[in-house]
Order: C-alpha cells, then sequence, then structure tokens
C-alpha cells in the first residue's frame, strides 16, 4: 500500500519530497504489475536511483551491496583474491600484472596466461568483470584455473589470500641524495606508507632532497592527504578545510604532529589525472610554498563524499562540502550546479575565478585544478606505435621474449638491444594490421576539396608523389619511431621479470618529469626563487 506522510502548512519543501517519492512507489509498482514482459524490480530501482544521482555530480553514487567489495578495495586497497591484474583482449581474457608475492604469482601464472576454465567451468564468452568476481573470494578458499600459455593448456591450483596493495609500489634513492616515492592511491594507509618510505630514505640511505610522485592518483581519503602534508609543514598549520551547504560539514583540518622535515626541498609530480586527495596534497604544498609542483594541470576536483550506510547492506556516497586550500582556494573545475537538466558540467566561467596568494605571497588562482610551476609537456605517440599499443602487439612480444629469455638484467640497467628491437621489428611486420597518419588524412581532405573546386586535375601529378610520403610504412615508421617505441617495449619487458615495482625504477632515469624535478632540487638558487624564499 502506497505510503501516506502528512505535511506541514510550512514545510512546502518537505511536501514536494513526500509527494515525488509517493508518485515514485506507484509508477514502480504499476510497472511492476502491469508492464507487457516481467521485470527486474533491482535492476529497475538501480536504474532509477544512478539516472537521479546523475544529475548532481559523478562523485554522488549508490552502491549496493553486489559492489560493496569493490567500493572496500577502493579504501582499503585489499580484498580476497589471487592478486593479479586482467584484462580483455577481444574475446579472451588474460593476467596481465601477476602482483609480486600473492597466489598468482606464487602458482606461476605469468602475464599473458588466457581463462580457459575457472573450478571447472569453461569461462569463454564471459567478460573481465565476470572472471574477476569469479576469482575473488574468501582469503583460504580454494580454486583451480586452467589458462592457454602460448599452445599449451596448464592447471593451476590456487589458494585466494588476502591481498592488500601498498599505496606505495615502489620508492627509492634516483641519485645520491635525491629520493623517490610513488603514491598510487589514497587508502587507509597512504600517510603511513608514505612516512615508512620517508624515514627509511632519509636515515639509512642518505636522502637530502625528496620527489613525491602523484601522476595518474585519482585520490582517496581526505585524511591521508593532511598526514602527508603535515610531514613537511610545522604542527598548527591550516592544510586544508571544508565548507558544506548549511555549516554541519565545515571542518578546518591542521597539521596534528610535529614535522619530519621542514627543510628538506621537495618536487611533487602530477598531471592531469591527479585528482582529490593528490591535488590536497600538491595544492597544500603550492599554497605553504613547501615544494615545487611540476607536471601538467591537475584534474580539478574539489569536491568531498561521504559513504553513508544505508539498509541491505548497501550505501550511498554523498558529496557533502567543497574543499579549500591553505590559501582559501577551490580548484574545482567543473560546475554541476548551474546546469540544465541532463546538461554537461562546464568549467568555471574565465570571469568567475580569484586570485590568491601563497604563503611566500605568490599569485594562483582557483577553479582550474592545481597548476605546476614547472610544466611539462609531452609528445603525442605516432599512430604507429598507439596502434602496437591498442592492438596488443607490444605487449604479445614482450610475452614470447619472456618464454625465450630466463633473465634480463636489473630494472635500471636494462636496455633493448639493437639486435632485440630487430627481432621486434620482424615480428611486427608479420602481423596483420593497420593503421593511419594523420598526414594522410589531411592529405585526402585536401584531395576532397581540391575535386570540389576543380583544382585536382592541374596538381594530380604532384598531389600523387606528395601523398606516397604520408601513406603508412610499417618498416619505415618502426625505424622513425625507434625511440618511443623502445621506451614502451622496455617497459612491457622488465614487467615480466620484474612487476610494477621493476616498470617504475626503469623509468627513474629518463622520465622528463624527473629529470626536470632533479634539475630543480639540485639548483637550489632556482628552488628558491620559484617558491620566492627569500633569505
Amino acid at each position: 500500500m502506497p505510503f501516506k506522510i502528512q505535511a506541514q502548512e510550512n514545510e512546502p519543501s518537505d511536501f514536494e519530497i513526500y509527494k515525488n517519492l509517493e508518485l515514485f512507489e506507484m509508477v514502480y509498482k504499476t510497472i511492476d504489475v502491469s508492464y507487457v514482459d516481467p521485470s527486474n524490480p533491482g535492476q529497475l530501482m538501480k536504474a532509477a536511483i544512478d539516472a537521479m544521482l546523475k544529475e548532481l555530480d559523478p562523485y554522488t553514487v549508490y552502491i549496493p551491496e553486489s559492489l560493496i567489495e569493490d567500493y572496500k578495495l577502493m579504501t582499503t586497497g585489499q580484498y580476497g583474491g589471487i592478486g593479479a591484474l586482467i584484462q580483455q583482449q577481444g574475446d579472451k581474457v588474460v593476467v596481465t600484472n601477476p602482483h609480486e608475492g600473492f597466489p598468482a604469482q606464487k602458482a606461476g601464472l605469468y602475464a599473458g596466461d588466457q581463462f580457459i576454465e575457472i573450478d571447472g567451468k569453461n569461462v569463454e564468452g564471459l567478460t573481465s568483470s565476470e572472471i574477476s568476481e569469479k576469482l575473488k573470494g574468501k582469503p583460504g578458499s580454494e580454486l583451480s584455473v586452467k589458462v592457454k600459455r602460448q599452445d599449451q593448456l596448464l592447471d593451476k591450483k590456487l589458494v585466494r589470500e588476502e591481498v592488500k596493495l601498498s599505496p606505495v609500489p615502489y620508492y627509492g634513492m634516483i641519485n645520491e641524495d635525491i629520493g623517490y616515492i610513488k603514491l598510487t592511491s589514497f587508502t587507509q594507509t597512504a600517510g603511513s606508507d608514505v612516512l615508512k618510505a620517508f624515514t627509511d630514505l632519509k636515515k639509512n640511505q642518505g636522502m637530502k632532497k625528496v620527489v613525491l610522485d602523484l601522476r595518474n592518483n585519482g585520490g582517496g581519503l581526505l585524511i591521508e592527504a593532511v598526514k602527508i602534508v603535515n610531514m613537511f609543514v610545522p604542527k598548527g598549520t591550516t592544510i586544508v578545510s571544508m565548507k558544506g551547504r548549511d555549516g554541519k560539514n565545515d571542518l578546518v583540518y591542521e597539521a596534528p604532529l610535529k614535522a619530519q622535515d621542514l627543510q628538506m626541498p621537495v618536487a611533487v609530480l602530477v598531471n592531469e589525472n591527479s585528482a582529490s586527495a593528490s591535488e590536497i596534497v600538491s595544492g597544500g604544498l603550492q599554497d605553504l610554498d613547501r615544494a615545487v609542483i611540476i607536471g601538467t594541470t591537475t584534474f580539478g576536483k574539489g569536491l568531498v563524499q561521504r559513504p553513508l550506510d544505508l539498509k541491505y547492506n548497501a550505501k550511498v556516497k554523498v558529496t557533502i562540502a567543497k574543499y579549500y586550500t591553505p590559501s582559501g582556494r577551490c580548484i574545482q573545475k567543473l560546475d554541476y550546479t548551474n546546469r540544465n537538466t541532463g546538461d554537461k558540467a562546464s568549467e568555471v566561467s574565465d570571469s568567475l575565478l580569484n586570485k590568491f596568494k601563497t604563503k611566500n605571497g605568490r599569485e594562483v588562482i582557483d577553479g582550474r585544478g592545481v597548476e605546476p610551476e614547472i610544466k611539462i609537456e609531452l609528445p603525442d605517440y605516432s599512430r604507429l606505435t598507439a596502434t602496437l599499443v591498442a592492438k596488443n602487439i607490444i605487449f604479445d612480444y614482450a610475452t614470447q621474449y619472456r618464454f625465450k629469455t630466463d633473465t634480463i638484467s636489473a630494472p635500471r640497467a636494462y636496455e633493448l638491444t639493437d639486435a632485440d628491437y630487430a627481432a621486434f621489428t620482424q615480428y611486427v611486420l608479420q602481423q596483420d594490421f593497420e593503421y593511419s597518419t594523420a598526414s594522410g588524412e589531411m592529405m585526402e581532405k585536401l584531395k576532397k576539396i581540391a575535386e570540389d573546386e576543380n583544382y585536382l586535375e592541374d596538381a594530380q601529378s604532384e598531389y600523387a608523389e606528395l601523398m606516397k610520403k604520408f601513406e603508412p610504412s610499417k618498416e619505415r615508421d618502426l625505424n622513425k619511431f625507434k625511440a618511443e617505441i623502445t621506451d614502451i617495449l622496455e617497459d612491457e619487458i622488465i614487467g615480466r621479470y620484474y612487476f610494477n615495482s621493476g616498470r617504475i625504477a626503469h623509468s627513474l632515469d629518463d622520465d622528463p618529469y624527473i629529470i626536470e624535478a632533479i634539475k630543480i632540487l639540485n639548483d637550489q638558487s632556482r628552488y628558491k626563487s620559484i617558491l620566492n624564499i627569500q633569505e
């Protein structure tokens, strides 16, 4: 029976809520009873909730009981499973990265292994998400998998474990005095894991300067960001503040502890995928003139979410406030409030942007993410390189390489030889794939315009001659773009032997971001000038 609630005359907003809830219930039940085909009540309700929340922002989301484990993974970094990344490649699902020390790696699963059966049941046609669900489970429980490797079918027995992925997959010394810490997420141990890495590098490995890498870190728990900024600023310093709709969620977070180091030069690496808690750290250290920010402008997410419990083990994650960096700015880039129903959010208008001052008087703005002091512009990959990645040709070659080569040198010493690249070139030339060049596509457009204007006939021979230079040539382009292809191929091969930590270590010597960070940290006059540090 539809519920009925009598609203008070002085509560018109409540009346609207109750009226629409009653109408929704009536529509929901009418569909269930009268629709021509049987409906799925659970799916209908989730679709309705998702559509409603979509009108708010992308971060306010409903989390049904079936997705609670995925939510826990995002906030804690742990789950029950085999410890491996998997990927859909066409009509098959393969292992792409077994995590070192976890069941998949211990059972001898390799990157490139294709899933055929799980617990005796064929998995042909299943998506990577469906297979992932079958691989997860209670720690201590057993499962069997059959995988295809090259032309062999292999049976593997595994015991699921509590897989806890550290948000710091790698830290180490770049050179004799500059340390490096990679932070991939802000889960519940992010602050303590960064502190552990920092302490080891400083006390045991001679670190005098540090690079904190937040590239592609989408954020997580705000309190963990506060802990990390606290490592470099005095106790009592305001790090971030929250302001909600009615004041109930207004909070100011100050550094609760004594800093680990107030003088050590710091460089923070960011890119367009550094968001949320990553922007609290980078924006906070920037506003307090405690670090030089290097990279590209960050994502621009200045909203704070809180998970709220519902019945039936479900949750709703709700945007409850905006956060503000120490200078008082909110770096939120998209305006989700001032838009019409169904419209996409647009960037905050330039005319509404405000200027703020850092601790040392440098000018920063709101509404555009965190803009780095030193910008790094990376060239786009060639069409050939992008195709080799998209078609998994580099991935498949690295898989073959691993089974033909037992060992390779340590990550930072490994280099692909000319003979190795020549072998890769021959492999690529044997593959059946096509690609285009941007220049060739522009020439085709020019041809069409010239035909429409009756100019092509007079320039036919010149056009044909020029077009030859822009047509794709695998052999030519494999040589032309050897450097960028080699970087990706080396990374893929190293991952086969030394896992994710090896990939990161290998990048330390030729990563443009890190090279720039080293230059700045080694030039203290420039470092202090950027941060307007007066002596």
